[in-house]
């Protein structure tokens, strides 16, 4: 009997499923497809062609793509590899709280190459993806200036506090901030432009801002002391390398695909110079008013001195070439 399975079928949106197909034909050819609705009605899609082995079985663990949106052994590819049918949408969660993504797989005995397609599949699944676990809490935060969400594991803590920055699209976004916290940690999802009384564009960037809800994080009763991590990508991460360099709440940082220097919009500190975008062409003045860890300064002057020898060599090179360069030069605790 022909069967497709999907195990964990419920489970938290970064966790792997194992997805297998049984009652093949010996070498036969099959397409399995991934389906799924955001909360605007949108569709996304996958799909990927499999051959079956002897015993006329597929297992995603094990055998490659053949084709399709991806090509070798991905068991989660036809997870990542979703695309809008409408360009241009994005697939994030809204309610992060109260119900899952549902996926539906669907098998198909040949190769299917239309999106979506007439034919009905022979056998489906549905795997739903969750981004909280039961205990966990969401608290709405509007203290002083800050605007965001405060999302607390279950139990007693204290459990180590993260504040989770993403970039241009502005607003408030939560999945991985709730998701963090489903995996121990106590995570202040920050808004800090286009979000209820925020700023409606972003202008500049209130270094004061971002310390006010440091503080307001550590003033927690269940979290961690002495310093908090800052998770951060896009215009987010410079703003999280800026918070690491005069901040000295923020003990830890994580910078994803961001510049490594002030961009597009101005810096304002209530200490020190303003900063403004000018500065990409001198870096490290970023770092000049406290001294950092010296892994983190050399590392930044590293790249400003890649950045300057290309720049000399008549190379162009845009600003935003920038999180290129970091991303060759790994270092752990700012990029993964």
């Amino acid at each position: 009997m022909l069967q497709l399975t999907a195990t964990p079928a419920s489970a938290l949106a970064d966790e792997p499923v194992h997805i297998r197909v049984t009652g093949l034909s010996p070498s036969q050819v099959v397409t399995v497809k991934a389906s799924l609705k955001d909360e605007k009605g949108n569709l996304f899609l996958s799909k990927a062609f499999y051959r079956a082995n002897e015993a006329g079985q597929v297992d995603l663990e094990q055998d490659p793509a053949l084709g399709g949106d991806y090509v070798g052994v991905h068991p989660m590819g036809l997870f990542w590899s979703l695309k809008p049918v409408k360009a241009f949408q994005r697939l994030l969660k809204q309610d992060v709280m109260n119900s899952p993504f549902r996926v539906t797989l669907d098998l198909y005995d040949s190769v299917c190459f239309q999106d979506p397609t007439e034919d009905q599949p022979r056998v489906s699944q549905t795997v739903q993806r969750w981004f909280s676990t039961p205990g966990l809490q969401r608290v709405q935060i509007r203290e002083g200036r800050v605007r965001g969400a405060l999302f607390l594991p279950p139990g007693e803590g204290p459990f180590p506090g993260v504040i989770d920055l993403f970039g241009g699209i502005g607003g408030l976004v939560e999945f991985r901030a709730s998701l963090l916290a489903a995996h121990g940690f106590a995570v202040l999802a920050l808004a800090y432009f286009a979000y209820e009384d925020l700023p409606k564009q972003l202008l500049e960037v209130d270094l004061e801002y971002f310390e006010e809800a440091a503080n307001l994080l550590l003033a927690h009763p269940k979290i961690q002391s002495p310093g908090i991590g800052v998770l951060s990508v896009c215009k987010g991460a410079e703003i999280g390398l800026a918070m690491a360099c005069y901040l000295k709440q923020v003990a830890a940082t994580i910078c994803i695909n961001g510049p490594n220097a002030i961009f597009e919009v101005p810096l304002r500190r209530h200490w020190g110079p303003y900063l403004g975008p000018s500065m990409w062409e001198a870096g490290t003045q970023l770092l000049e008013p406290h001294p950092l860890p010296s892994h983190i300064y050399i590392y930044i002057r590293l790249v400003k001195r890649v950045y300057l020898e290309m720049r000399d060599k008549e190379r162009s090179i845009h600003p935003r070439c920038g999180c290129g360069l970091l991303q060759a030069k790994r270092e752990p605790l700012l990029y993964f």
